[in-house]
């Protein structure tokens, strides 16, 4: 189910790419013919910018996708590698929790207070938001059952073997 939730969350953001290449090609077009533009082009571009990079931030954590650095972690025995890969998940749950926390705030005090941007078509503030909080949310989720499946399968065969398939054979 969450794969499913994940391929949705990496399409929408696929289509917010989409939308953003289009909206600032139909701007640019605009200014440069018709001396105008897409009004609040800045803030639809900046809102869709959040769905682009966090949405697929669950998909990312799935497929181990992340910057790393190995040239000193490939260097360490395997069971060492998995133990660092581990607490790298474990730390980055303790780093989305507060990220999670601000981001619900955020999204009730805007629903609240009705906020909204100041200029032309006056859009409101909450779908950014919204978008911020389900894209971390996923993220910590996925990476909460990494961590707990790595740590099953350490205890089981003493270390993560989809990291080291060559030792797997």
């Amino acid at each position: 189910m969450l794969r499913r939730i994940e391929r949705l969350l990496v399409d929408f953001s696929i289509v917010c790419v989409l939308g953003l290449g289009l909206l600032i090609t139909v701007n640019v077009l605009m200014r440069a013919l018709f001396n105008s533009g897409v009004p609040d082009s800045t803030v639809i571009v900046a809102e869709l910018m959040v769905a682009a990079v966090l949405l697929p931030l669950a998909a990312t954590t799935t497929a181990r996708a992340h910057i790393a650095v190995e040239l000193v972690a490939k260097r360490l025995p395997p069971r060492v590698h998995d133990a660092l890969i581990v607490f790298g998940s474990a730390f980055g749950l303790i780093a989305l929790a507060p990220l999670i926390w601000a981001g619900w705030r955020e999204v009730t005090s805007t629903l609240e207070a009705g906020a909204f941007f100041y200029g032309e078509l006056n859009l409101p503030k909450w779908p950014g938001r919204l978008i911020f909080l389900i894209g971390i949310t996923f993220c910590w989720l996925r990476l909460a059952l990494m961590v707990w499946q790595d740590i099953a399968t350490m205890r089981a065969c003493g270390r993560l073997l989809d990291d080291h398939p060559e030792e797997a054979a």
